[in-house]
């Protein structure tokens, strides 16, 4: 509806019942406070602060009372820039119950907001006015027409005030069609105005207004519904102030029914089958806004969901980073004990047997090793070329000769005839080497290789940058470290047997992880295991948790076999050595490859 025409002077009334006293002590509970047009006075203050967003107007004044001057729930007077708002819109709530002035306050009174919306979107787009000799059935066609293209035109600059613009046909349409000041074919033409142009406007949905674009169809006939709905699609395009193009549709609209109304009978309860129409667009609006609200609840509890699970697994992450932080720490302590998961020392299970001089053939390796990789590791330096209109820099004699001719034809050189080549040295990445040995049993054919090849990549990563490290642990359920994660290489191989029981994979992963930072982007990572892996469900489980996050972070993960029926730990590039003597050689190789990857 609009409210131009409703321009009536103002009067309010004092509540007698303010200052009324309570008893104290009568046993019953307190009263609730009550509603009176002076309590209403802070909540109409707080709409018209929100209304300056909702309108783009400085200038508007937001009364609300119980009740209006015209009797409709709500009413724009342009005259006045005042909005009339009836606060039993916001009914059963109580004033001391609403704050508007807080965003978000408003979708605990749908209603009542969309009714604002519309009067600001009367505000901000109804602007035009009709001359004084207009005639005054033009005028209310034209009024007629303004509802749809007024809000129309507001959800073009609030698209997510939609919500509200749709419940607007429940508080402001549904009183016009219950009790039309008009009959007829003029009550179903206005219906078809007030349903039909929301629904071109996109206030409503097509499925929605189906009940109400049948009857009219049926009361108007096929051409006539077309040509009123050409009618209101034109008026949407009218600008805010063209009164003349505005006025022009309504005398078509009013041709066009004046023309239609002869011809045309129409149902003696034509009035209660349009009431019926519009409830069945109600309910088929509230199942639609129901089926969204279930679908948004659905979707914030999904986002709730995937926060509650990205917490917990970053506090999972945090604690494995805890835990693997405590591991390392036993681990790799200063007198090499052996230890449990827990850290425990356990002195009698150390595989380690002593330690010996590296070979003339394990130093060979090393200075081999140590050549490739700083030869992966090499970067080219990087170029960089700039141009300017003065030195240093090298001289491009085409340019300059375009420079002398944009100078000689009087425009302002832009040719740079100086070119200056900047070469930068790229960084080279260092290298971080992790090896996991399984001393059970079965993997006494490891010992003497891997205890060489531990030796050779440590050195090797010593010579090659002051900045590499490797580490080297033995695992069967306890940890040893046979090497540790320092810059300094060992002086001698240290040698070790297999006569463990059990695995302990994850946890010597842990270690050398933290220990070497192998998830940290920026050098070259690679953890060797050297294992059968006849492992338990739960033990395997655990080394390809952690092997999975590895990878993911971009460390290469290298798996030695060295013994017939060995398994694959998934998520690991697999390799079986024949010959137990070619591991250093093979480790070398996957040390080499990760260095060359490195960006």
């Amino acid at each position: 509806m609009s409210a131009h025409h409703h321009v009536q002077p103002s009067a309010t009334t004092p509540d007698d019942d303010a200052d009324l006293a309570r008893w104290d002590d009568d046993g019953a509970p307190p009263a609730p406070p009550r509603s009176s047009p002076a309590a209403w006075l802070r909540v109409g203050a707080e709409l018209g602060d929100r209304l300056v967003a909702l309108s783009g107007r400085q200038d508007l004044l937001v009364t609300c009372r119980p009740g209006t001057r015209s009797g409709a729930p709500a009413v724009f007077y342009p005259a006045l820039a005042e909005i009339e708002f009836d606060s039993g819109l916001f009914a059963p709530l109580q004033p001391h119950e609403i704050h508007p002035r807080i965003v978000g306050d408003e979708d605990r009174y749908p209603a009542a907001w969309g009714a604002l919306v519309h009067e600001a979107a009367h505000a901000a787009h109804s602007v035009w006015t009709e001359p004084a000799d207009a005639d005054p059935r033009v005028v209310q066609a034209a009024l007629l027409l303004e509802e749809s293209r007024a809000e129309g035109a507001h959800l073009t600059r609030r698209p997510t005030d939609r919500t509200y613009l749709r419940s607007t046909v429940r508080t402001l349409v549904m009183p016009d069609i219950a009790n039309p000041q008009v009959q007829g074919i003029e009550h179903a033409a206005g219906l078809a105005a007030l349903i039909l142009g929301r629904r071109d406007a996109g206030i409503l949905d097509a499925g929605e207004t189906k009940a109400v674009a049948d009857l009219c169809e049926k009361v108007l006939s096929t051409d006539l519904l077309a040509t009123l709905t050409s009618i209101w699609t034109a008026a949407h395009q009218c600008a805010d102030h063209d009164a003349t193009t505005m006025l022009a549709h309504a005398q078509d609209w009013c041709d066009a029914l004046g023309t239609a109304a002869p011809a045309r009978s129409v149902p003696e309860d034509l009035t209660d089958l349009l009431s019926a129409a519009a409830g069945a667009v109600m309910d088929s609006m509230d199942a639609n806004d129901a089926a969204d609200l279930a679908a948004q609840a659905a979707a914030n509890n999904a986002g709730a969901a995937r926060s509650r699970a990205q917490a917990q697994d970053r506090a999972q992450q945090a604690d494995q980073r805890r835990k693997a932080a405590a591991t390392a720490k036993s681990v790799f302590n200063p007198r090499s004990t052996t230890v449990s998961p827990n850290g425990t020392p356990r002195p009698s299970s150390n595989p380690v047997t002593g330690a010996r001089r590296p070979t003339a053939d394990e130093q060979t390796a090393a200075a081999r090793l140590s050549r490739a990789l700083r030869a992966a590791a090499y970067r080219e330096r990087t170029e960089e070329r700039t141009t300017s209109p003065t030195p240093p820099g090298r001289l491009n004699m085409r340019q300059a000769l375009a420079r002398d001719a944009q100078r000689a034809a009087g425009s302002t050189p832009t040719a740079e005839p100086f070119t200056h080549t900047r070469r930068r040295n790229s960084p080279t990445p260092p290298l971080r080497v992790g090896i996991a040995v399984d001393v059970s049993s079965s993997m006494s054919a490891a010992c003497k290789p891997v205890a060489s090849a531990a030796w050779i990549v440590a050195r090797a990563a010593a010579l090659t940058d002051p900045d590499s490290r490797t580490a080297t642990i033995a695992y069967d359920m306890n940890l040893t470290a046979l090497t540790r994660p320092t810059h300094r290489a060992p002086d001698r191989v240290t040698t070790f047997q297999a006569n463990g029981g059990s695995h302990n994979l994850g946890h010597a992963i842990d270690a050398l992880d933290h220990g070497l930072e192998l998830s940290r982007p920026g050098t070259g990572r690679l953890l060797v295991i050297v294992t059968d892996a006849r492992y338990t469900n739960d033990e395997t489980a655990n080394a390809i948790t952690r092997i999975k996050r590895l990878t993911t972070a971009g460390c290469a993960v290298l798996q030695l076999t060295l013994t017939e029926g060995s398994r694959h730990l998934p998520g690991t590039t697999l390799l079986h050595l024949p010959r137990p003597s070619s591991a250093p050689a093979a480790i070398a190789k996957a040390a080499t490859d990760a260095i060359r990857r490195t960006l």
